[in-house]
């Protein structure tokens, strides 16, 4: 199995936490960097303390030296939206462990500014240039932290809201932004139970205490959620997200038809779609009365499994990867305009070198073939092309030793930051944060 090397030992996760955190602490303290072993030379990582805790995480700009199928291997930044704000909008110090994301949006409030545009739309995609994270942006990198764009077999039947909170507040972890951690910024609803529904709310107005206090700039935070219905009220509208059926998130009549245009085609998906989610991700304040109202808005939706798509074929694409349980990375926007080709996915169970998938929808332009003829150009690992006019090709077949007994596949994954293998642990008690 992969273990890491300190020194001249192998740790695995078979080994005692105490034991393990100890190795940990030990190089935190040394110079000698630890090896993640899916590789026969071992790939570098680095150690950073979170909290009381020590986690072993992956140097940056590393990802691709590792095993595919491994859980630290990371698809080539240009394939996904990633390339164009990773090292400018997300800075990565491996000294501290800390990452600094600069946000194009604020989460402060002057007097009656009037709230931008839904985040994302195209305008706001050409006007960033990787230097900052877009709303939209920021939620696919927490969905991306979080593992949550991975699937591997075993995970089948074992996300739920209750495991999409818990990770993407571990991602959040170690994350700053103008030297304030993301983590108290950053509400995502705990799994809703009538017998816990005090408790609840009260862990809810205690985390959002610092958006009562009074002046003229006020405070915002960014909420994300699963949107269970968008509603009129009676001076507007609403978002009622699932988990949270007695605080609706207040949107104004101008935000709601600049949702409706901006984000018609996910709008339309969800509508349509039975077994998908809707997830929201808002920067909000909260007035003197208690009620919050949205300021910036971008939503995404996702499948069953809680790996977002953008259009039926890629769901299509998603659902045939799944049905053939196959291990792979779901390529997500983030900046990237809407135009701009990306992978749908990533194969990861393809050795030695894993398989890009691109997903080209019926009737695109020839520059658009032309833009994705030179992604691929330009990569070093394979491709696969369906044109969905066409019928879908045979997808590349699994390499046997990714799906052998021995493989990691069907391995517990060495304790690490969002570790995606986690997922399929049982879940335990849930605490607010």
């Amino acid at each position: 199995m992969y273990g890491f090397r300190f020194e001249d030992v192998i740790v695995d996760d078979d080994a005692a936490a105490d034991d393990l955190q100890a190795h940990l602490a030990d190089a935190h303290g040394g110079k000698a960097r630890p090896l993640c072993m899916c590789t026969p030379a071992g790939v570098p990582m680095y150690v950073a303390k979170v909290g009381e805790h020590y986690v072993i995480k992956r140097m940056p700009n590393t990802g691709g030296t590792h095993a595919p199928d491994c859980a630290s291997y990371e698809p080539p930044a240009e394939l996904s939206g990633l390339g164009e704000v990773k090292g400018e909008a997300i800075q990565e110090n491996i000294e501290d462990g800390v990452t600094t994301l600069r946000l194009d949006f604020s989460l402060s409030k002057t007097g009656a500014r009037i709230a931008p545009a839904p985040s994302g739309e195209a305008a706001d995609t050409v006007r960033t240039d990787g230097a900052k994270l877009t709303l939209r942006g920021t939620l696919h990198y927490l969905w991306e932290e979080a593992g949550l764009n991975r699937w591997y077999p075993a995970m089948a039947g074992t996300r739920s809201w209750y495991v999409v909170r818990k990770f993407l507040l571990q991602a959040a972890a170690g994350k700053v932004s103008k030297g304030e951690p993301l983590g108290r910024s950053l509400y995502v609803p705990e799994s809703y139970s009538q017998d816990n529904a005090a408790g609840i709310t009260q862990r809810r107005i205690a985390h959002m205490a610092a958006l009562a206090a009074s002046g003229k700039t006020r405070k915002l935070m960014i909420a994300i959620g699963e949107v269970k219905e968008i509603a009129e009220s009676r001076y507007g509208f609403k978002i009622v997200a699932k988990h949270l059926p007695d605080f609706p998130f207040m949107l104004s009549e101008e935000l709601h038809l600049r949702l409706q245009k901006r984000f018609e085609n996910e709008l339309a998906l969800w509508d349509s779609i039975e077994d998908s989610h809707l997830t929201f991700i808002s920067t909000f304040g909260v007035g003197p009365t208690g009620i919050a109202s949205i300021e910036t808005l971008a939503v995404m939706v996702v499948s069953v499994n809680w790996i977002p798509f953008e259009h039926a074929y890629d769901k299509l694409m998603l659902d045939a990867l799944t049905v053939q349980k196959r291990r792979f990375v779901k390529g997500l926007r983030y900046n990237l305009a809407e135009n701009k080709p990306l992978a749908c996915a990533v194969l990861a169970d393809v050795l030695p070198k894993p398989v890009a998938l691109y997903v080209q929808p019926p009737g695109i332009e020839q520059e658009d073939e032309d833009a994705l003829s030179k992604l691929i150009g330009e990569s070093d690992i394979p491709s696969w092309i369906w044109r969905a006019g066409e019928a879908m090709p045979e997808l590349p077949l699994p390499s046997h030793d990714s799906a052998s007994p021995g493989s990691s596949l069907h391995r517990r994954v060495p304790p690490r930051l969002s570790a995606p293998m986690l997922l399929a642990q049982k879940e335990g008690p849930e605490s607010a944060w």
